[in-house]
């Protein structure tokens, strides 16, 4: 047996035996050995190997997997530029906490230094968004390799999981390789013992001596619990004994319970309401990254904030967090019910004035196809959320729905792989999967439709709001009427793309919905990968959100 394969086999078996159960492979000639390996392992039934052939949908994938089961998924592929593409993936991962493990194959040293083609450095390539950097030693014939190659596997394996002080997500471990790069046939002929730890267990086991430190609130006086990322279940349960509303940046997708208040991001926008509902505690759960009126929330010296969160980058928007904790202590405190009282009343007008103005616009616009869309999920369905129009539509206009799964990139907050993050996490998910996508976020990835004949399809419908360009930036300051000379060519970027040629070029059911009855028919849940398309018009976008918000604003202020 040669190094590189042996090598190879070595560190596939170690990652199977820590936990790995995905692998996202794309082909290359220098990863060879690595990709010989995986695919023995899968047709062994040791892993789930899915193959792209490009290296961002292919990194994507592998975050929307990882994202989902939140364990680590490995991605691996070749030297030189392919390696380059991960990057974007490799920084929503670090910004996010999603684990994944970066495979890159690479050159030896000594083509490296010849100037051999297909040869960037890349030693730390991703720079500090990784939780770990190794290079591995190019395989050699000698006795310890298998032992060294087995630690670093376990190590990089931690790394990426985190503990109670670090957040998960990406580590990178960079692979040279020497020829051959393909197994040779002499299976016995090495100078050890290449076998694991007996009953399949890991090389090395880490056991954590840390037990997570629990958030210790006062709880005195008048306070809210924000929901900005994860599972808000605990912190549901939490204000639920405290007698405090919860909030959420994701609305009421995801949040039930009788102090759920899915109008929040409405009624932090109105100043006046805020004043007279002004808390003098917040808990906040993860990281916010929406809404500038919670950024404003959680920035005000008046307010004392604790954060749940993980890691050592917690968000301080002023600068001011009050303590930090991995988990919700007991609450104690005096309670309020006139507290919560009043903000249950003001999302109940809030919600009914919310309702009645987009009932009285045209149809179709991006808080009516969110809010349509949101209603016809079945129970337990996952919606994944573009990061730009549709994750705010959801949580402006959609109705409560507790019983869905919701996840979104919004680490770094990027529209690229969006495609393909759906996809895999439609592919761990048990149970129909749903992504709502603006039109340039979807043409972003539109490789993300790409899957060879022989890999796992999901079941998944893409629903793309397509307004021609992009719609987000009338709702920014770019947006305003003074600077409409330049607004349309730079920032709505119009592009005229036929969505439907473009999924019949890549075998993808493609349907336009132009009544919502038509969008509810094509939500019913069926196998497969399909794109729903709703076309509408961005150009009265920002009046629209003016009339809703003053609507809200009046039920709120009588």
């Amino acid at each position: 047996m040669n190094p590189s394969t042996a090598q190879a086999r070595v560190v596939v078996d170690e990652l199977v035996r820590n936990g790995v159960r995905h692998v996202v492979l794309s082909p290359g000639s220098r990863n060879a050995p690595l990709s010989f390996a995986l695919h023995e392992a899968a047709e062994a039934g040791r892993l789930r190997l899915h193959v792209r052939i490009d290296e961002r949908s292919a990194s994507f994938l592998a975050l929307g997997i990882a994202a989902q089961s939140r364990q680590p998924v490995v991605v691996c592929c070749t030297s030189g530029t392919a390696a380059a593409n991960f990057h974007p993936a490799v920084l929503e991962a670090d910004r996010s906490g999603v684990p994944l493990i970066v495979l890159t194959a690479d050159r030896p040293p000594e083509l490296r230094a010849a100037g051999a083609n297909q040869v960037v450095d890349q030693h730390r390539l991703y720079g500090d968004a990784v939780r770990l950097f190794a290079e591995l030693a190019v395989a050699e014939r000698r006795k310890g390799q298998n032992a060294y190659w087995r630690s670093e596997v376990c190590r990089a394996w931690h790394a990426a999981r985190g503990d109670w002080w670090t957040t998960a997500g990406p580590v990178h471990l960079n692979m040279p390789f020497r020829d051959p790069l393909v197994p040779d046939g002499a299976e016995g002929d090495w100078c050890e013992s290449l076998a694991g730890r007996r009953e399949g267990l890991p090389w090395t086991e880490v056991t954590d001596h840390f037990a997570a430190p629990s958030l210790v609130c006062p709880g005195e006086g008048r306070g809210v619990v924000l929901v900005c990322e994860g599972h808000p279940r605990l912190a549901v349960r939490w204000a639920e004994e405290h007698g405090w509303p919860v909030l959420s940046e994701s609305g009421g997708v995801g949040l039930g319970g009788p102090n759920a208040i899915s109008a929040g991001a409405w009624l932090l926008g109105i100043d006046e309401f805020l004043a007279e509902h002004h808390p003098d505690q917040v808990v906040c759960v993860g990281r916010p990254t929406v809404f500038r009126q919670v950024q404003r929330l959680l920035a005000d010296p008046g307010v004392d904030v604790y954060l749940v969160h993980d890691g050592n980058d917690w968000p301080a928007p002023g600068h001011d967090v009050r303590e930090v904790g991995q988990a919700l202590g007991a609450p104690f405190g005096d309670r309020d019910p006139e507290w919560l009282a009043a903000w249950q009343a003001a999302e109940k007008a809030a919600s009914v004035a919310l309702h009645a103005a987009l009932d009285e616009q045209p149809w179709p616009t991006g808080l009516h196809v969110a809010r349509t869309v949101v209603d016809a999920l079945p129970s337990g369905a996952l919606l994944v959320l573009g990061s730009s129009n549709p994750t705010r539509d959801v949580a402006l206009a959609a109705h409560p729905r507790p019983d869905v799964l919701m996840l979104r990139n919004r680490g770094v907050a990027g529209i690229d792989g969006m495609v393909s993050t759906a996809v895999g996490a439609a592919l761990g998910h048990r149970g129909p999967a749903y992504a709502l996508l603006g039109d340039l976020t979807f043409l972003h990835d539109s490789n993300g439709l790409l899957i060879g004949p022989d890999e796992d399809r999901p079941d998944l419908t893409i629903v793309v709001l397509n307004d021609d360009g992009g719609g987000i930036f009338s709702l920014l300051e770019q947006g305003a009427p003074e600077h409409a000379g330049s607004f349309e060519r730079v920032f709505g970027t119009p592009h005229g793309v036929q969505l439907s040629a473009l999924c019949a070029a890549h075998g993808v059911p493609h349907v336009t919905a132009t009544t919502q009855e038509e969008l509810r028919t094509a939500l019913r849940p069926a196998p497969g990968l399909r794109v729903v398309e709703v076309r509408t018009d961005r150009a009265h976008l920002r009046e629209l959100h003016q009339r809703v918000r003053a609507s809200v604003r009046a039920a709120l202020l009588g």
